[in-house]
């Protein structure tokens, strides 16, 4: 079944940096952290040694029937904003991109104005959680979406572009960047914008009710959407096909509905713990979706949020300067 990767990431140069320091590239896929010498493995074998290039991600995504894939920046691997647009101009009909910028650096507006204005980027990422993202090393200067002054500037520069999407990462319930409750204030006062939310809110299914709190509060704003990618590591599951994320997107679909949910694996990353097959075909092998359900939490909801015809002819129609070196 064709699919589109709702949540992807490529690495040209890595780059990674989060509340635990820098992560510092040592061949095979590893990496290790400054902050206390710890060795992880980010890239599966064959992926890369210390990069997972435009190359490389359309081999994986060929060989899994994998037809499209929306690319995201975290700070696991370090922004690759001009990465993702690079592969956006050379493969438009495989690839649309999302930018992020951490709104604390002097000269955030400007970069914010070129990936829209010069570069035709019609999604931004967010980055906000403190176990990954900005809250972890902005520990002194915690900030809602919905509330912060700068990050205001940012929605009200981007809501000058109707369906312009706005993908937010805000970590788990034990961190004070949880804040699903930012984005259906968001979703209000910007109805024109669409908003992703990563990693299903981190649901754990022995506590739905929280699942189920921030869910219903998202109900009522069409504009909002889900993508369910890494659920599995977070759930901790490694017994295909997942059982206690099956409990989680159940409770998803009865409260959203099929057509808010998005697939994705947020790979590389996640293929380390899961293979890609098994976290590209386990939804297939359970009874949650219907046939004209799956095809939509597979393909057509990204499809319709990510890839619209004006983002696509936003990236086009540029022709940076720097990609001519």
């Amino acid at each position: 079944m064709k699919k589109i990767d709702g949540h992807f990431h490529l690495v040209r140069s890595l780059a990674g940096f989060n509340g635990k320091g820098a992560m510092n590239p040592l061949g095979n896929g590893q990496v290790v952290w400054d902050y206390d010498g710890s060795v992880i493995k980010l890239l599966p074998d064959g992926w890369g040694e210390d990069d997972f290039t435009i190359e490389s991600a359309l081999r994986v995504m060929d060989d899994h029937d994998v037809a499209k894939a929306v690319l995201l920046q975290g700070s696991l691997y370090g922004y690759q904003n001009y990465y993702a647009y690079q592969a956006v101009k050379a493969h438009p009909d495989r690839f649309i991109g999302a930018f992020s910028v951490d709104p604390f650096s002097e000269h955030y507006m400007k970069i914010v104005q070129r990936y829209v204005e010069d570069l035709g980027f019609r999604a931004m990422k967010f980055e906000v959680s403190q176990g990954g993202g900005m809250h972890g090393y902005h520990m002194t200067t915690p900030f809602r979406l919905d509330t912060d002054p700068r990050v205001g500037r940012i929605f009200h520069f981007v809501s000058d572009y109707p369906g312009f999407v706005i993908t937010v990462d805000y970590g788990d319930a034990s961190q004070y960047s949880y804040q699903p409750e930012a984005i259906a204030n968001l979703a209000k006062m910007y109805p024109k914008l669409d908003f992703v939310v990563c990693h299903l809110s981190f649901p754990n299914a022995d506590h739905l009710d929280r699942l189920q709190n921030a869910l219903e509060q998202w109900q009522p704003y069409s504009n909002i959407y889900t993508d369910i990618s890494a659920i599995q590591d977070i759930e901790g599951e490694t017994n295909f096909p997942f059982p206690r994320c099956q409990k989680d997107i159940a409770l998803a679909k009865e409260i959203l509905g099929a057509k808010r949910i998005i697939w994705g694996t947020d790979s590389p990353w996640s293929a380390t713990f899961n293979s890609y097959e098994e976290l590209a075909t386990w939804l297939e092998q359970t009874n949650i979706f219907t046939p004209t359900e799956l095809v939509d939490v597979l393909y057509n909801n990204a499809e319709k949020v990510y890839f619209k015809d004006a983002a696509i002819a936003a990236v086009k129609n540029t022709n940076d300067s720097a990609l001519k070196n």
